[in-house]
């Protein structure tokens, strides 16, 4: 396997600086979202009006979030502890995948009796799968070549640099957010008042987000051991399999189905429409080549290593996603 450009101690210190920022991260999103809907739930609906949802406050049914929120926590426990115990993440990276989980699951707009699946965790769950059975597909392949992941498993910032963006926007900080690009609150009467609420629109980013990192894992595992020998994007000049920036045409193809797969889970989970399942394939594929072309150039070159590219493409996707809902809002609301 090609030695990374990347200096080691810098590698680490960004590893490091994306774990000490990203685990103080995900637990005061946990706090605020969960003590947010506790707080609604037990205020009642009475207290709130519609335009205090675009803010960040949320009507919750009564009656349904206490065993809503039960199911959220033996979700993310379990998706934790089967992590760790397939060796797919490490003990601290699986206590992280929880964390996200609990983000990720925790749909808002659940009506009563709404199942955990009618959630991000349908798309989480996805991914999971689709990520452990390529990295494990060509397992021998990679280990005659020297490229197989170490028998560990993911660690705590490889786990954050794939799925924090994803969490992020799966809040309410990140709902908040998607609302500040454009007003999707529809169905305005005369008076201005709102009739309506696009509950599936603050989705978008949070499945363009997993798309591409689905999208990103699967064709690298997928290229490394059936690819042949890879391409960089920017020159189209074959290198070394395992080469920062290298792509295949077999692995391309492959994480474009994964990300076809991710996007298409927004409509029974999430109930979006097949524009808002586009949109978020869209994003997840751009940040695919947008991940390679940081390979190719700022990784090949020694300044960010691969946990930094793979939260900065994800990010990418994300934002993309927030400038398409900004640009296609009448269709979408349409």
């Amino acid at each position: 396997m090609p030695a990374k450009a990347i200096p080691p101690a810098r590698d680490r210190l960004q590893s490091r600086l994306l774990v000490w920022i990203g685990v103080p991260v995900l637990c005061y999103l946990v706090f605020s979202q969960f003590q947010l809907i506790l707080q609604v739930f037990s205020a009642g609906r009475s207290h709130l009006s519609v335009l205090d949802i675009a803010r960040g406050y949320y009507i919750v049914w009564q009656g349904s979030y206490d065993y809503f929120l039960a199911q959220i926590a033996t979700a993310s426990v379990i998706f934790a502890l089967a992590a760790w115990r397939l060796r797919v993440a490490t003990a601290m990276a699986a206590g992280c995948g929880g964390l996200i989980c609990l983000l990720i699951s925790a749909n808002l707009d659940a009506l009563p009796g709404t199942s955990v699946v009618h959630s991000g965790l349908s798309p989480l769950l996805l991914l999971f799968v689709l990520t452990f059975y390529a990295t494990r597909l060509g397992r021998e392949q990679e280990a005659l070549a020297d490229l197989s992941e170490s028998c560990h498993g993911r660690n705590a910032a490889q786990i954050i640099a794939n799925l924090g963006v994803a969490a992020f926007f799966a809040s309410t900080t990140g709902w908040y957010i998607v609302e500040r690009c454009g007003n999707w609150f529809g169905d305005i009467n005369g008076e201005g008042a709102v009739v309506r609420a696009y509950f599936a629109i603050p989705y978008i980013p949070m499945l363009a987000a997993l798309a591409e990192a689905t999208a990103d894992t699967v064709s690298s595992e997928i290229g490394q051991a059936f690819g042949g020998m890879p391409f960089l994007l920017t020159t189209l000049r074959r290198v070394p399999p395992g080469t920062d920036g290298a792509i295949s045409l077999t692995g391309t193809l492959a994480g474009i189905a994964a990300a076809a797969l991710i996007a298409a889970t927004g409509a029974p989970a999430l109930g979006m429409s097949a524009a808002e399942c586009l949109i978020a394939f869209a994003a997840g594929i751009a940040g695919l080549f947008f991940d390679s072309l940081l390979g190719a150039t700022l990784e090949r070159r020694g300044f960010i290593g691969n946990d930094l590219v793979n939260f900065t493409s994800t990010a990418f996707a994300a934002a993309l996603s927030l400038l398409a809902i900004r640009f296609a809002q009448p269709y979408l609301l349409h």
